[in-house]
């Protein structure tokens, strides 16, 4: 299943939310040359996830859910243009789970 909030896709497989960015995003931003996580393992609805710079912009991306982050896609540090390519393997930024079933429900569907 997938949803989206602020500018960021949701995909939930079994347990896990993956976080990745729109198309719609992607293009509104620019080729990402830089980012930067944050230091937190636990996210609360709109907290920052990361920092990016890119072409067009300086942006913070915020969090959509509320969860723990398990995983973060380490190669767009050193990568950072992973994440406008098209492909889902390459383009998430974290990967999330003790999220909140309904939160999520509630988002606008993909």
């Amino acid at each position: 299943m997938k949803k989206r909030g602020n500018f960021l896709f949701i995909e939930k497989k079994d347990n896990i939310y993956t976080l990745s960015l729109t198309p719609e995003l992607q293009d509104d931003i620019g080729t990402v040359g830089f980012i930067e996580y944050s230091n937190e393992n636990t996210l609360k609805v709109d907290d920052p996830i990361l920092n990016l710079e890119a072409s067009k912009t300086v942006h913070e991306i915020d969090s959509p859910l509320a969860g723990k982050i398990v995983e973060r896609n380490e190669a767009a540090i050193s990568e950072p243009t992973l994440l406008n390519s098209a492909k889902t393997e390459e383009n998430w930024i974290v990967k999330l789970t003790d999220v909140d079933e309904e939160a999520f429900n509630q988002l606008e569907d993909a």
